[in-house]
């Protein structure tokens, strides 16, 4: 876990994972002429003291993500959860207001995979007493800064049913381009749903970067 706080306003530094988990956010936040989010938001890797908050978000928050996510809402997913972002083949990053330390969302790079590769599968949630706000778009820009930059990989792919239009939005605006479409992809609720693939290499994502003034590594 490299992840410490990450946050672009200060420094640039489960749920049982579907390769794209998607969220019910796509609002945008007002950013500075430089481009950057306006921190908002940070980013850090989940604890046993975030249990109870945890849980109560995602758990408040059931109806708001079916049919597209399933997020630990119990004890026994919770602990699942944490195990997993011990692997090193997984990154979990917990969405938190600056203001407040409240948990808002989650991201997950999961199934990282090195050698030619270099790559990891985008998951994502969001609590719904915080959609709409702008917190998630703040925070996927995080984490592709902890993707491209700190853990450099090449490609991430986001997973995403052609319905969920506020996470296919998400996605989008971070710079990611649909590449195809998978059907009865992932079982979700009991089923197998269909998902369009969409993914971000990092060459893009460093001209997008620069374009909106964010620094990266040369």
């Amino acid at each position: 876990m490299r992840i410490a706080r990450l946050s672009l306003g200060a420094s640039a530094r489960g749920m049982t994972h579907q390769g794209g988990a998607p969220s019910s956010e796509s609002g945008s936040s007002p950013a500075p002429a430089d481009g950057r989010p306006t921190g908002r938001v940070y980013l850090r890797p989940p604890e046993h003291a975030d249990r109870g908050e945890f849980i109560a978000v995602m758990r408040a928050s059931r109806s708001f993500h079916r049919p597209w996510a399933t997020a630990p809402t119990d004890d026994e997913a919770f602990n699942a959860y944490l195990a997993d972002s011990r692997r090193p083949d997984f990154e979990a990053m917990l969405v938190c207001r600056r203001e407040d330390g409240a948990v808002l969302g989650f991201f997950n790079l999961s199934h990282i995979t090195r050698g030619s590769l270099q790559s990891a599968y985008l998951g994502y949630a969001v609590g719904s007493a915080y959609a709409h706000q702008g917190y998630m778009r703040e925070g996927i820009e995080l984490v592709l800064c902890e993707a491209f930059l700190a853990l450099r990989l090449h490609r991430i792919e986001a997973n995403i049913q052609p319905g969920n239009h506020a996470s296919i939005a998400l996605a989008c605006g971070a710079g990611f381009s649909r590449e195809g479409f998978s059907p009865r992809y992932l079982k979700i609720g009991g089923r197998g749903r269909d998902h369009e693939r969409w993914a971000i290499v990092s060459e893009d994502w460093r001209a997008r970067a620069v374009s909106r003034g964010i620094p990266v590594d040369p």
